[in-house]
């Protein structure tokens, strides 16, 4: 008779999602696309742990390539990551055509806005898409029309019951 012996049971990882929550407020965002980001290994543990923060942080063109600007990542006790390096410009990486659609939508006066950060798989992504910024007064009148909306719902689902 065989002995088996028993391995340890591994923690399963569980991906964090870094958001950027303030974009669908401010902007009018269209179709959305995956890029990669190139990262340190000490970036990519910390951001793994959920320690990142897309706050402020945009897209921009530096001859043909895209960078990603004012992300900050900032380590804990076991990752050190130096201030400097924390909110470093990160060079994106995706195809060209990608690149060239991004690059003739920021020349028509869009905006290339950073939705979140996914971290679930083998490598990190940067889920972004291009938007065009909203008005004051259309922000709230999105909001108004989210809460009447909510309200009709509420007042259809009073009204079966």
């Amino acid at each position: 008779m065989r002995h088996t012996t028993c391995m340890a049971k591994r923690k399963a990882h569980q991906p964090k999602v870094i958001a950027n929550r303030r974009a669908r407020h401010d902007y009018e965002l269209g179709d959305s696309l995956v890029v990669g980001l190139q990262l340190g290994g000490a970036e990519t543990k910390a951001l793994r742990m959920g320690h990142g923060q897309l706050r402020g942080a945009y897209v921009t063109v530096k001859g043909d390539e895209l960078w990603l600007i004012n992300t900050t990542i900032s380590g804990t006790t076991g990752i050190p990551i130096s201030e400097s390096d924390q909110t470093r410009a990160r060079k994106l990486l995706a195809k060209r055509r990608e690149i060239k659609a991004l690059v003739d939508a920021k020349q028509q006066g869009k905006t290339i806005v950073p939705l979140e950060i996914l971290t679930g798989g083998r490598y990190i992504k940067l889920r972004l898409s291009v938007g065009r910024g909203r008005k004051r007064y259309d922000k709230r009148q999105v909001l108004k029309a989210r809460d009447d909306a909510r309200d009709a719902q509420a007042a259809l689902k009073a009204h079966i019951r």
